[in-house]
């Protein structure tokens, strides 16, 4: 009995020996591939969680609600995130950005607003709080020369808040310069599809909090679930 409880202790202990030989192989491996990483990408481009190097809690930019900031869970809307916004038409889409516009400029932010919709009545923004003469304004003539200008914008790092109004208004050039009647299929949503894609890192790292306005249009032929939907496809919804 001896002899046997010995023998099994010793195979015990060599698989434990075993397990631990192979756990420490995996740990430096994973270090290797660690420093690989940061050597080529840049310190940050990958972290180990609970370390020093957990990512901060999100800011974020107060609605100026304290009931919708409650209920965004948060406490407003996240820095280095894109944000869309949309309703029915009168629904206070516009009104909601500019009180956030308010609140970024009182935090001392930057904001910029692009009018793709060329309607902003900044005689309503200043009674919302919006400091006009801070105010980065654009009124771009086509979807494409929108969303280069807040490409520009966010690589700057120097915009908190970047308000686009609307989605709706960001016609393509190709459709402009077209004639009236012209199908023009899916080129909006693949012009935003790209412009997201190309986006969507930048704000991260520069900490801007994008918001597009968005307005509702209703898909023919529905019958079952809510018919009602939004321009611009599916990237914003991702």
């Amino acid at each position: 009995m001896s002899s046997s409880a010995t023998s099994q202790g010793k195979g015990k202990s060599a698989d434990s020996s075993a397990a631990s030989a192979a756990s420490t192989n995996k740990t430096k491996a994973i270090e290797f591939a660690i420093t690989q990483i940061e050597k080529q990408f840049g310190k940050g481009s990958i972290m180990r969680l609970g370390k020093d190097g957990t990512p901060e809690d999100i800011e974020v930019i107060s609605t100026s609600s304290p009931a919708l900031n409650i209920a965004l869970g948060i406490g407003g809307v996240p820095r280095g995130r894109v944000v869309e916004i949309f309703g029915p038409e009168a629904s206070g889409k516009t009104s909601l950005t500019l009180h956030i516009a308010a609140e970024a400029q009182k935090a001392g932010g930057a904001v910029a607003f692009i009018d793709a919709e060329h309607a902003l009545d900044l005689t309503y923004a200043k009674k919302l709080g919006v400091n006009t003469d801070d105010l980065l304004l654009s009124q771009p003539d086509t979807g494409e020369q929108a969303l280069e200008i807040a490409d520009v914008l966010i690589r700057s790092g120097a915009v908190d808040l970047i308000i686009i109004d609307s989605v709706a208004a960001l016609v393509p050039r190709a459709e402009l310069e077209g004639d009236m009647g012209d199908s023009h299929m899916g080129l909006q949503a693949r012009l935003m599809s790209q412009a997201l894609r190309k986006l969507t890192s930048t704000i991260s790292k520069s900490k801007t909090c994008m918001i597009f306005i968005n307005q509702i249009r209703h898909k023919i032929g529905v019958m079952y679930g809510s018919p009602e939907t939004t321009t611009g496809g599916n990237a914003l919804k991702f």
